[in-house]
């Protein structure tokens, strides 16, 4: 594997010659189920052969260094394995550091520390959880090298832990769960109130799922993410008023529509709209999918990336120019955005003998439009993150 064998050599010239361990840790997309996972409702991700490798060496003090093949210009970073404290100059390194600073919390505390070599081709920024990838994969390099015997639930329970409390970042659990429990030609039907979760197989009759990047950069943290969390949870307050609900995910359409009019915030109804009826697309969804109905599947994306554009404002023009190009090419079952939104990527339902001409028009439409080209990627279902 030729990656491997340049990750060595970068190994052995970071950090001298040793015997190292190698792992990997896919990205994930998300099929339906949008800002849903916070709200206590379903989701439907599955992991990529994209992701995060990295190559582990055990040390004999307690501290770590890490060097990322993507970002040579931020060095090797140097952390102690006890006490860590998020810090602007950790840059990246805050995730992985994060992890080991909630598990060493939870009373899995390294008695050593490790050289770590990490390099990705999740396209940057794209929305396909490289933050969760890394963590995952730092969580199963802990739970490997020192034995300890976690099952891969509570890693990523740690995971989003980490991102959640270290980072700052108040995301839900679905992407570290997609991440860790992924397996091949699977999708997930993850509940994320219960944590209960069956796997569904991708059978798309001829058709793939093509991911569609906007190379437009987005920074989670920084955007309105915590705002919408915000909103949807005072939604919640006002129901609970009238309804005894612990969160959005419980309700139907009706019953929502019947309650509505208690949140008096005509934005923050909207969000709590679309955290309801997204939360049952997703069912309808998968239902459709198991009944080998892909175009009912490819409809309900469509409405899916609606509902994000008007009730949940996360596209932008980007997204919403990659989706509507989609719409309009023939072959093209469904297309939405996925992960967080304001960026990132769209993944689209494509006929396999339409790859090419969809690929073609929408990069060109696109390129027209918005000024610079997007990125193609036919995405392969993998398993989730662990030791190679």
């Amino acid at each position: 594997m030729a990656i491997l064998d340049e990750m060595n050599e970068v190994f052995r010239e970071k950090f001298g010659a040793a015997d190292t361990h190698a792992y990997f840790s896919p990205g994930r997309v998300n099929l339906i189920g949008e800002h849903t996972d916070y709200n206590g409702g379903h989701v439907f991700p599955c992991a990529i052969s994209l992701g995060t490798y990295a190559l582990v060496a055990p040390r004999t003090d307690g501290v770590s260094r890490l060097y990322s093949m993507n970002l040579p210009e931020q060095g090797v970073v140097e952390f102690p394995m006890h006490g860590a404290v998020k810090t602007d100059a950790y840059g990246w390194a805050n995730y992985p550091i994060g992890v080991v600073r909630m598990m060493a919390d939870a009373g899995h505390a390294a008695a050593h520390g490790f050289d770590i070599l990490f390099y990705g081709n999740l396209p940057n920024g794209a929305g396909l959880s490289s933050s969760a990838s890394i963590e995952v994969l730092m969580a199963v390099i802990l739970n490997d090298e020192l034995g300890l015997g976690i099952d891969m639930v509570e890693l990523v329970k740690l995971a989003q832990k980490a991102e959640n409390i270290f980072v700052g970042m108040n995301c839900g659990i679905m992407d570290q769960f997609a991440v860790g429990m992924g397996k091949k030609d699977c999708a997930i039907l993850l509940d994320c109130n219960t944590l209960a979760y069956r796997y569904s197989k991708l059978d798309l009759k001829g058709c793939s799922i093509v991911i569609t990047n906007t190379n437009k950069a987005h920074s989670l943290v920084t955007s309105a993410y915590n705002e919408r969390r915000m909103q949807s949870e005072a939604a919640l307050k006002a129901l609970q008023k009238v309804m005894a609900i612990k969160s959005l995910g419980e309700l139907t359409n009706a019953e929502f529509d019947e309650n509505a009019a208690v949140i008096e915030d005509e934005v923050e109804r909207r969000r709590a709209r679309h955290a309801v009826y997204e939360n049952r697309r997703t069912l309808e969804a998968v239902e459709a999918l198991e009944k080998n109905d892909v175009k009912r599947f490819g409809a309900l994306m469509n409405d899916s990336h609606v509902s994000l554009r008007d009730d949940y404002e996360v596209t932008g023009p980007e997204l919403d120019t990659l989706a509507e190009l989609a719409w309009q090419q023939e072959g093209v079952l469904g297309s939405r955005m996925t992960g967080g939104g304001f960026a990132g990527c769209t993944v689209s339902i494509v006929r396999d003998e339409a790859i090419p001409s969809f690929e073609k028009n929408v990069a060109e439409a696109y390129t027209a439009k918005i000024g610079y080209a997007p990125s193609f990627y036919v995405a392969n279902i993998a398993d989730g993150a662990r030791r190679l």
